[in-house]
């Protein structure tokens, strides 16, 4: 049997994912990227994984800062999804283009307004595998917020559909 890329996307494509916005701080502007390869690993720590692209701007960032946010998106976010996946974004242009504005924790890490969920990180450890990185990180604060989740599935933003019972 001989997999290629493109029956691989496809295959990881038909698992769900929430959407999320990968902020840091570089001197004083915020800088993001759009990432669902997002997951726990631990309660005990707690600790979440984050998988990067090696060849992003954030990916060397995230190496610099050793700190960054989490953002999980709102169903109303796709315009945010979108800004910061586009591999020319420029960080002076998000909130124009799409409607992103941020606040800042105490650590100055930047946090989405209006995003479902937010989960400030420290970088715990980074292991190269293939052409990403996973970043693993101790999560040191979270915001939780009501609302529904952006969804990503098959290439394409969904919302949450109706409950199946139980």
């Amino acid at each position: 049997m001989s997999l290629n890329p493109s029956e691989f996307r496809k295959a990881m494509g038909s698992f769900a994912t929430g959407v999320t916005i990968i902020t840091v701080d570089l001197d004083g502007e915020v800088h993001g990227m759009t990432a669902n390869a997002f997951a726990s690993v631990s309660l005990d720590p707690l600790l979440v994984l984050v998988c990067v692209d090696a060849n992003t701007r954030t990916h060397a960032h995230l190496h610099a800062k050793k700190r960054f946010g989490i953002n999980v998106l709102c169903e109303g976010q796709r315009a945010i999804s979108e800004y910061y996946a586009r591999p020319d974004r420029s960080h002076e242009h998000a909130e124009t283009e799409a409607g992103a504005r941020f606040d800042r924790t105490k650590h100055g890490t930047p946090m989405l307004h209006g995003s479902l969920a937010y989960l400030e990180c420290r970088l715990h450890s980074a292991e190269e595998a293939g052409d990403h990185t996973i970043f693993i990180a101790e999560v040191e604060d979270v915001v939780v917020r009501e609302g529904e989740p952006l969804l990503f599935f098959r290439g394409k933003y969904r919302e949450v559909g109706e409950d199946v019972g139980e």
